[in-house]
């Protein structure tokens, strides 16, 4: 019998490296992302994985890369940006870039990989935001690509009924975007005081292993205050 295969964007770092640690046990894993040395690293070091590289807003790059899919059971989501400011400064290149890559290129993968979905009764996994539910200011221009995440999720959940779509939505975490977030922010980047990306992991693992007669839709995880 050969293991359910998971394949997890934004694997290089934060959020998708630590899905990855969390789903191994279980899976075999298909590593996305752009940094190949990354990427290779975290294959190295869980059994069953390999690297693949690719560019998700590169149409034709995409397609082949999914032709070389042969089996999959669970899809997930973890590749995304932040940029932040008010919206009135906010300009069409950021509106594009932050769209194209939050929203456009997950529709585009899940589209290219339906049928396999469907074969397996798999589970798509969203890794959306806090952003996802509430917009607030200067959050705006990715509030909203979250906010169509979500939209996303849920007409696919209506529409394919065989597969499991959950939409996990973390606060602060602390990862790399974290702390680009808070440069962006001009305030002090405190781990500390943040969910660490194996929690939202456990989440989202949950959620795969639920069973059979479980479909976890939707997922809120927030910092709980540490103990002074």
């Amino acid at each position: 019998m050969t293991r359910p295969v998971a394949l997890i964007t934004g694997a290089s770092r934060g959020i998708g490296a630590a899905v990855a640690r969390a789903l191994a046990p279980t899976h075999d894993l298909l590593l996305g992302g752009r940094d190949l040395t990354a990427l290779t690293t975290l294959a190295n070091e869980l059994p069953g994985a390999r690297p693949w590289p690719v560019e998700l807003t590169d149409t034709e790059a995409l397609e082949a890369a999914v032709f070389m899919v042969d089996r999959l059971d669970v899809l997930v989501h973890s590749a995304g940006i932040a940029e932040l400011g008010p919206l009135a400064s906010a300009s069409a290149e950021t509106w594009r870039r932050t769209l194209e890559i939050n929203v456009v290129a997950v529709a585009d993968l899940t589209r290219l990989v339906l049928p396999k979905l469907r074969e397996s009764a798999g589970d798509v996994v969203l890794i959306n935001s806090g952003a996802g539910l509430q917009a607030n200011p200067g959050w705006g221009v990715y509030a909203a690509s979250k906010f169509a995440l979500r939209a996303f999720g849920d007409a696919l959940r209506a529409e394919e009924p065989k597969i499991r779509v959950t939409s996990v939505h973390p606060g602060r975490t602390a990862t790399d975007m974290q702390r680009d977030v808070r440069a962006q922010e001009g305030a002090e980047y405190e781990p500390e005081n943040y969910i660490d990306p194996a929690s939202v992991a456990d989440a989202v693992k949950t959620a795969v292993l639920a069973g059979p007669d479980a479909h976890v839709t939707q997922v809120v995880v927030r910092s709980r205050p540490r103990a002074q």
